[in-house]
């Protein structure tokens, strides 16, 4: 990861996404949040956030938007609208365009739903020792499909998805216990080994992301993901959806700290 980038405010960041910056955030703003974004008309908001309340690992709230609403606290002088490196547009459930800015698809009344994302755990790894194999080498975190169901709400059915960290088995405790005291960001990991458990058959072909190089010696960690309301999205088929583009994710103003639980 470039330092320069590390070292960049939240604000500063997203006005490098503004200006035309697009790439993975993980590492981008050490030490501040990140959020998963999930859009919807106000017309499916309740059952989105009933679908929420059911699932709180995989679909931890940070904040909701009234509808219309472009800014929060959690980007101060911000624009919901342009300050993502990418979004994706799903149209009846399928993707259909992934532009830089949602300005022309917005209306009044959609409401934003922002996620806690494992980003933001990823600094407290890192200080615990922990290595994050998708910085290191240089890719997206990989992100699958399970085949375990989350607990419909209304209109809104689909799967877990999981995010993917290959760990030193030595520290896979360290892990799980790092992790477990960020429980609005995903918390702890939902499975350690074994993807097949998961009904995951190939870690080389993530749903999402990229695949990483799992190191001698190291074991895949598999941590409740905030692209799982894409899921949702795909399979329940809103006439309109939008989201961060997987691993490109909202920087906030929040710090990493303000989720750690002592």
């Amino acid at each position: 990861m470039d330092a320069d980038l590390a070292a960049l405010t939240p604000s500063e960041a997203r006005a490098r996404f503004r200006a035309g910056l697009v790439r993975p955030t993980s590492g981008i703003s050490a030490g501040w949040a990140q959020a998963n974004l999930i859009i919807v008309p106000r017309s499916h908001a309740f059952d989105l956030l009933l679908f929420a309340q059911r699932n709180p690992k995989p679909m931890p709230l940070l904040g909701v938007l009234d509808a219309g609403e472009t800014s929060s606290e959690l980007l101060s002088g911000g624009d919901i609208r342009t300050d993502v490196p990418k979004y994706v547009v799903y149209e009846d459930g399928v993707p259909v365009a992934e532009p830089t800015s949602i300005t022309e698809y917005w209306r009044d009344d959609l409401v934003t739903f922002i996620v806690g994302c494992s980003f933001t755990f990823e600094s407290a790894l890192t200080v615990g020792g922990v290595p994050i194999a998708h910085q290191g080498q240089g890719v997206n975190v990989p992100m699958y499909r399970t085949s375990v169901r989350c607990a419909p709400a209304g209109s809104v059915s689909g799967p877990l998805v999981v995010s993917m960290r290959p760990v030193p088995a030595a520290q896979v405790a360290d892990a799980v216990r790092i992790t477990s005291r960020y429980p609005a960001v995903h918390g702890a990991p939902v499975h350690v080994g074994a993807p097949d458990e998961l009904g995951i058959r190939d870690l080389d072909t993530p749903d999402f992301g990229d695949p990483v190089t799992i190191p001698e010696g190291h074991i895949p960690v598999f941590w409740a993901c905030g692209v799982t309301p894409q899921a949702a999205v795909m399979e329940s088929r809103p006439p309109l959806a939008i989201a961060h583009a997987p691993g490109h994710m909202l920087i906030t103003d929040a710090r990493d700290s303000d989720y750690l639980i002592p």
